[in-house]
């Protein structure tokens, strides 16, 4: 069949709609297409009346059609837009959050949605990759790499241009342990995390728990081959699974440093293994700039505080920073990372806001991709915080929350998109609030 695209979506398909003649009008998602192309394309699904297609030609290309930067990006399910120049990616994204922003929110957004670009490459600081290996046997029985688009099949992937450079060195000292029949047989994914300075790498190893001493010497020895390759690694951390002895970000075993000191230009900051970290190592400033800046009180909530990114700096500026986290693993490292005036809670957001209500001059909110959901953006409704920073990783969501807090009176000052994932569909934004 022929289509023509008429826009690009969320998730990173563009749009496209069967012609009339065809029957009653579908819509029809396809990957690596780009807005106004021509394409003929062949249904692969369908599922809740949208057909599912690839495209088999382009007939008529966008002039914003580029060659790809990585020769696995056809088949990756990593990357959605390496076949268009970056600036075409960032119009992509703002008309993404916009649209989003009009069809949930019921928010039309009149001003300019300011975006930060990023170096398109080499930007990642932490990438984890799936690995199939059989243990102590060289040769062909080692794959490491990303799944295939759509699929859970593994596709063998040796280098990675949106990594940094430091984690395709590690990358390519793996394979090269694969190979030599170096990777413990029970692993099955390893990530890799660097420094600010792409000096140090942390390696991180996700495999099924398994009790005997064996195990245990088979990662004592990939440790040491490990350190041999790459003279760069600083620590080597096991997380088991499958095994109700160890929670999700509790390290099981370990062999040197378990974390990382990530010094950013607003803050040094202790990451363990297990704790989670912004992964573009060029925007971390800018982002927490648009969150703190001019911002001063006498007290800040910072609700998933994570680390301590926004607490860290808050604290220079507001005579008391709350910060509010629930993994144990990062709120070990925001108490190790925090200043005198922040006052690190252990609780679930929701929990905590249960509690006798605080009143706080700014509230910062960088919730996971759930978004906040209706009970707790009522919370934050009823508390009636001043000023509102929401920073989010998924525009449906975010649209979701703002829709309730517009309805408890807030004002959206600003729309800012981040582009922390380029050559991916993701869009990270920040929104500033005010109380009416």
């Amino acid at each position: 069949m022929q289509l023509k695209i008429e826009k690009m979506i969320y998730g990173g398909d563009g749009l496209a709609r069967l012609p009339a003649e065809a029957g009653r009008s579908k819509t029809v998602f396809l990957p690596f297409v780009l807005d106004g192309e021509e394409v003929e394309a062949t249904p692969t699904r369908e599922k809740s009346g949208i057909v599912y297609a690839r495209a088999d030609q382009v007939l008529r290309p966008s002039p914003r059609r580029v060659e790809a930067g990585c020769k696995y990006f056809y088949e990756c399910g990593g990357c959605n837009y390496q076949h268009t120049d970056y600036e075409h990616q960032l119009e992509i994204k703002r008309a993404v959050l916009r649209e989003s922003l009009e069809r949930t929110a019921k928010l039309n957004w009149p001003a300019e949605i300011h975006a930060h670009a990023s170096p398109p490459w080499n930007y990642r600081n932490r990438t984890r990759m799936h690995v199939k290996s059989s243990g102590s046997e060289a040769g062909g029985n080692f794959a490491m790499g990303y799944y295939r688009i759509g699929s859970h099949d593994l596709l063998p992937v040796e280098n990675c241009p949106i990594s940094s450079p430091l984690i395709n060195r590690a990358i390519a000292a793996v394979w090269e342990m694969g190979r030599a029949g170096r990777i413990p047989k029970a692993t099955h994914e390893i990530e890799f995390f660097t420094n600010a300075k792409d000096a140090e790498v942390l390696l991180k190893i996700y495999s099924v728990y398994e009790p005997e001493a064996s195990a245990q010497r088979d990662l004592e020895q990939f440790a040491q081959f490990a350190k041999a390759y790459l003279p760069e690694m600083i620590g080597t951390v096991a997380f088991a699974t499958g095994s109700s002895l160890f929670p999700w970000d509790s390290v099981a075993w370990s062999s040197g440093k378990t974390s990382l000191m990530y010094n950013t230009q607003r803050g040094r900051y202790r990451v363990q293994a297990g704790s989670f970290f912004q992964t573009n190592r060029f925007l971390t400033d800018e982002l927490v700039g648009l969150v703190t800046d001019g911002r001063s009180g006498k007290l800040a909530l910072d609700l998933y505080a994570g680390t301590g990114l926004f607490s860290v700096p808050l604290a220079q500026s507001f005579e008391r920073v709350v910060a509010v986290e629930a993994s144990t693993s990062s709120f070990e490292d925001l108490q190790t990372n925090s200043m005198s005036r922040v006052q690190p809670v252990l609780a679930d957001t929701g929990d905590f806001l249960s509690r006798p209500a605080l009143r706080p001059d700014y509230i910062v909110l960088d919730p996971p991709r759930t978004g906040l959901g209706e009970k707790i953006t009522r919370q934050l409704g009823k508390i009636s915080a001043p000023l509102l920073t929401y920073v989010s990783c998924d525009p449906a969501t975010l649209s979701r929350d703002l829709r309730i807090l517009i309805e408890f009176g807030y004002r959206v000052q600003a729309v800012h998109m981040v582009d922390l994932f380029p050559q991916t569909y993701h869009v990270e934004s920040v929104v500033h609030l005010t109380l009416d």
